[in-house]
């Protein structure tokens, strides 16, 4: 079942890039207590999370924590190494990225893709959320993986 609106996010760890390397982070350890807009994408590099999805919330950083947000997070299936790389390509610091390498969140949110006709594997669905002390306020999940539209850093701007 799909993780709705009210909903607690449910509880699993995942891998953050830290300066000794990477690091276990639970969902309390990133939500607790905390306003967090949380998107997740299919692929770190995959054309649409890269020229399309990132870059809205890279460029909106400050108007989206302006609105009482205290962070920005990025999740996908996808190692920390990888994550790690694509952060430090999209110029994207002040953002997190939160590696779901096995696709644990993704699959306890209900919110896993089969993308193995297209030899990824199982990913993450594209979407946004706004979190607010670990529960979800505000879900857009696209319908099309391909598109950055109602999970996008504008269409977020305007329902938060």
């Amino acid at each position: 079942m799909t993780i709705q609106v009210g909903d607690h996010l449910p509880q699993v760890t995942f891998r953050v890039s830290g300066p000794e390397g990477p690091q276990a982070k639970t969902t309390d350890d990133l939500f607790k207590g905390r306003r967090v807009v949380l998107i997740g994408v299919p692929g770190a590099f995959t054309p649409a999370c890269h020229r399309n999805h990132l870059p809205g919330y890279v460029s909106n950083r400050e108007a989206i924590l302006a609105r009482g947000i205290d962070a920005i997070a990025v999740t996908s299936v996808n190692d920390v190494f990888v994550l790690n790389a694509w952060q430090q390509q999209s110029g994207a610091e002040g953002i997190e990225f939160l590696a779901d390498g096995n696709a644990e969140f993704a699959k306890a949110t209900g919110l896993e893709m089969d993308g193995t006709g297209f030899g990824l594997g199982i990913r993450s669905q594209r979407y946004a959320m706004l979190v607010d002390d670990g529960v979800v306020r505000v879900l857009n999940v696209e319908d099309t993986p391909s598109k950055a539209e109602i999970s996008g850093a504008e269409a977020l701007l305007k329902v938060i």
